[in-house]
């Protein structure tokens, strides 16, 4: 017993080590010297702008989100007006496009020869010069790509809130002769105030991972400054301090929500559980209500999937045919030995924490579930320079050895891609199968004891098959993140090797906006699945509140 389980505490710590290997190389050329040069130049020229145009992103993107998450979530779960049920899982279905996607389809839709201004001077019978309009390539259109996208973060979470903790205390603050604004202001928002800086830190997590977008319209910021060190200055220390910079962002938005959950804690102590009963409104309120929720899912979501596949259709990639199922079938590649991977360690980390009583493993899942927080071009730097160096002492070795030099054998390879992906997303599968782990209750894992199986067996012939939907909705979620992931692809992808995500990005750069389109379709295609799983999940507890409710 003792011995399986020492394995077993040494595997989960060679996995977190590994896993965490990257950040540990990030922080460890901070203080590196031989770039006073780089470095000089980066902080006197572009680096007070990257830490602006970062700092703008963020505080516009966290108001963004929070009024639209908070907003939606409070009129769908405490009222009732027409297209509730509707809105209730349709909101989250922005989360299926890529910011960077968002990006390309906005700027064609809205450019000077797109649909939108063309049809505005033939009707107006304007001229250039003659009018003025906003020009979404900003740091502005920035922000809105973001907050239309990554507002669902919020409302999943505040709208869970409401569901959990509001008709107790609703009901109390309305015997104390609150009305409906004040039961908003000084009950519910409160008791959702966890809840609502939990997905506003989601977002700008995503926020200050994103290269896509930023670069596309030309905002510097932290990822883009760390891709040019990296390529045109061939800088690995410069980019490794930039990362630093940019990781430290992360960290104070991660501590910012510690901090927020910490100072203040709410529990409903009514022993009543029943989910609120909606207002019913009246038919110019519920209008007004039906059109807040309609406009974030129709700029999030609707409009840009009709553009996306309107473009898609109608021009579409010039390449489509033996190209494009190339394109396809190296990011399905990726996804798939990624998500594999990835559900296989996360049940080795997640089982070990469950069978031991120690903090040990429970302290190293705590650090693995810190990389989905690193953005992606911060990985690939932590990653291409340990692996780079041992590429170059296996190089060494084999020529002092045979007389040949192999070259690079590991940097800019499919497992060094592959490694990056698991830094960065075994996160995901991680929090879903602890999750799950959580609601086996440990007198199945006694009982399998007592009839004489080992923990191994107990794991493969009761755990697993009990885990199985939720090993599928884990993997899932990998690969969907795989699939979009962007500035970890185009820094670490081999040479002549390019995925859907790249291609897209790359034709955008070449304003070959309407090629791209069938790269971006799939995406989104894709990445529609967990969101399916996730509204159906919604849909299906909307149907279980109902029965209750009737009941």
């Amino acid at each position: 017993m003792h011995e399986r389980w020492s394995s077993l505490t040494a595997g989960s710590l060679l996995v977190s080590v590994l896993i965490a290997m990257p950040v540990i190389s990030v922080f460890s050329n901070v203080f590196v010297g031989g770039t006073a040069g780089t470095w000089s130049h980066l902080s006197s020229t572009v680096l007070p702008e990257f830490i602006r145009n970062t700092l703008i992103l963020c505080i516009g993107v966290g108001l963004g989100v929070s009024s639209i998450g908070v907003a939606t979530a409070w009129l769908t779960t405490m009222t009732e007006f027409p297209g509730r049920r509707f809105f209730q899982w349709a909101l989250v279905l922005p989360l299926a496009v890529p910011a960077y996607v968002m990006a390309y389809v906005y700027t064609d839709f809205l450019q000077f020869v797109g649909p939108l201004q063309t049809v505005l001077r033939e009707l107006f019978g304007w001229k250039a010069g003659d009018y003025w309009f906003p020009d979404v390539r900003t740091v502005g259109g920035a922000v809105a790509m973001f907050m239309f996208v990554l507002y669902p973060y919020v409302y999943l979470l505040a709208r869970t809130a409401f569901l959990e903790r509001a008709s107790g205390m609703l009901e109390a603050g309305r015997s104390l002769g609150l009305g409906p604004w004040g039961s908003f202001f000084r009950v519910s928002l409160p008791l959702a105030r966890p809840a609502v800086v939990a997905g506003s830190a989601l977002a700008l997590m995503e926020t200050l991972a994103d290269f896509g977008t930023v670069s596309y319209f030309g905002v510097q910021t932290f990822t883009t400054g760390i891709y040019r060190a990296w390529f045109s200055l061939g800088d690995r220390v410069a980019a490794a301090q930039l990362s630093a910079m940019l990781l430290a962002f992360v960290v104070l938005v991660l501590v910012l929500e510690r901090a927020s959950r910490g100072r203040a804690r709410f529990n409903n102590t009514s022993r009543q559980q029943a989910t609120p009963t909606p207002v019913r409104l009246s038919r110019p309120l519920g209008l007004v209500a039906m059109v807040a929720c309609l406009m974030p899912l129709l700029l999030g979501f609707l409009l840009p999937a009709f553009l996306l596949v309107r473009m898609a259709l109608v021009d579409g990639d010039a390449q489509f045919g033996a190209r494009f199922l190339q394109l396809a079938r190296n990011s399905f590649v990726l996804a798939l030995v990624t998500a594999l991977l990835a559900v296989s360690l996360a049940i080795l980390l997640g089982y070990a924490a469950r069978l031991s009583r120690q903090h040990l493993p429970r302290v190293l899942n705590r650090i693995v579930g810190l990389g989905y927080a690193v953005p992606g071009s911060v990985i690939a730097v932590g990653v291409l320079i340990p692996v780079t160096r041992l590429d170059h002492v296996i190089a060494g070795w084999w020529e002092g050895v045979t007389g040949v030099n192999p070259g690079l054998l590991l940097t800019g390879g499919i497992a060094a891609l592959v490694y990056a992906y698991l830094s960065r997303f075994l996160s995901v599968a991680l929090h879903t199968v602890e999750s799950s782990l959580g609601k086996i209750t440990p007198n199945m894992d006694d009982a399998s004891r007592s009839l004489g199986v080992g923990k191994w067996a107990t794991l493969q012939r009761v755990h697993i098959p009990i885990l199985r939907g939720s090993l599928l909705t884990a993997g899932l979620l990998v690969f969907v993140d795989v699939m979009k992931e962007l500035p970890a692809t185009l820094v670490m992808r081999p040479f002549n090797f390019d995925t859907l995500a790249t291609q897209a990005h790359t034709l955008a750069s070449d304003e070959r906006l309407a090629e791209a389109s069938t790269a971006a379709v799939t995406i989104v295609a894709v990445g529609l699945l967990p969101m399916f799983i996730i509204s159906r999940q919604i849909a299906r507890g909307n149907r279980r509140t109902v029965e209750e409710t009737e009941v």
